[in-house]
C-alpha cells in the first residue's frame, strides 16, 4: 500500500523521546502490530517511514503526521487502534488514511504554550505588543553557525491570556520556509526584551494548515 499517512499524538512522558528514538519506536510498533512496512531497494534497504515535521524534545503534539508504506493491504480504519495497543504511553495513533497531499504543502502550525514566571509576571498586552513589532531580528543557530534572522514574517498571529500558572499563548507560526521553532519566541524575548521573558515555557502543537489556512492532512 502506497502513500499512506498516520496522524498521531505525542504527549505526557513521551515528549522526551527524541526523533531518532521515536522512529525506532514506530518501526517496532508496526512490526508488533503485524503491519509490515515496505523497504527501499538497493544496497542498504530501510523502512519507508518518515515524519513530516520532526518534533523538538520536550514539545507535545496532538497533530503529528507520518508517511509510510506497507507491503500488504491492511484495514486503515483499525490500524490506529492496533498501533496504539503496542505503542508506549503518551503516543497514540489517531487516524490512518491514503495521502494525496505533498509534504511541501504544509505551511502553518497552530500552537499553544504556557509561559511561567518565578517572580513578576508581565501583562499579556506587553507581550502582544512586543510580537506585533514589524521586525524581530534574533541570533539563532544555523547549519553554518550562528546568524541573524527576522522571525516576524513566520508569525501569522499570536495572542496571550492570563492563566493561573502564568501566561497562555495561542499562535499560528510557519512550519516550513521558513521554519519557526516555538522556542525561538522565547529566544526573541530573552534577547530583545529580557524583562518580558519567562523563566520556563512549554508548547503543544494543535493543528496543521496549508498556505490557504485549510486544515492539512
Amino acid at each position: 500500500m502506497d502513500k499512506l499517512r498516520l496522524r498521531f499524538a505525542k504527549t505526557g512522558r513521551a515528549i522526551y523521546i527524541s526523533h531518532l528514538d521515536l522512529m525506532a519506536v514506530m518501526q517496532r510498533a508496526f512490526a508488533r502490530a503485524d503491519l509490515p512496512l515496505k523497504f527501499s531497494e538497493g544496497f542498504n534497504p530501510h523502512p519507508q517511514i518518515s515524519i513530516l515535521l520532526p518534533l523538538s524534545v520536550g514539545t507535545a503534539s496532538v497533530c503529528e503526521l507520518m508517511d509510510f508504506r506497507l507491503r500488504e493491504d491492511r484495514d486503515l480504519k483499525t490500524l490506529p487502534e492496533r498501533l496504539t495497543a503496542v505503542l508506549p504511553d503518551g503516543i497514540k495513533a489517531l487516524e490512518a488514511y491514503e495521502s494525496e497531499r505533498k509534504s511541501a504543502q504544509l505551511k502553518w502550525l497552530e500552537i499553544e504554550g504556557l509561559f511561567e514566571y518565578d517572580s513578576v509576571r508581565p501583562e499579556a498586552d506587553a507581550l502582544e505588543a512586543f510580537f506585533r513589532q514589524p521586525e524581530l531580528v534574533i541570533e539563532r543557530k544555523t547549519k553554518r553557525g550562528f546568524g541573524q534572522t527576522d522571525i516576524r514574517p513566520a508569525i501569522q498571529r499570536i495572542a496571550f491570556t492570563d492563566a493561573d500558572e502564568g501566561l497562555r499563548l495561542q499562535a499560528r507560526i510557519s512550519a516550513q520556509e521558513p521554519t519557526l521553532n516555538p522556542d525561538h519566541l522565547v529566544s526573541a524575548l530573552r534577547q530583545l526584551a529580557p524583562e518580558l521573558a519567562p523563566d520556563f515555557a512549554k508548547f503543544t502543537r494543535l493543528e496543521t494548515y496549508d498556505a490557504d489556512g485549510k486544515v492539512y492532512r
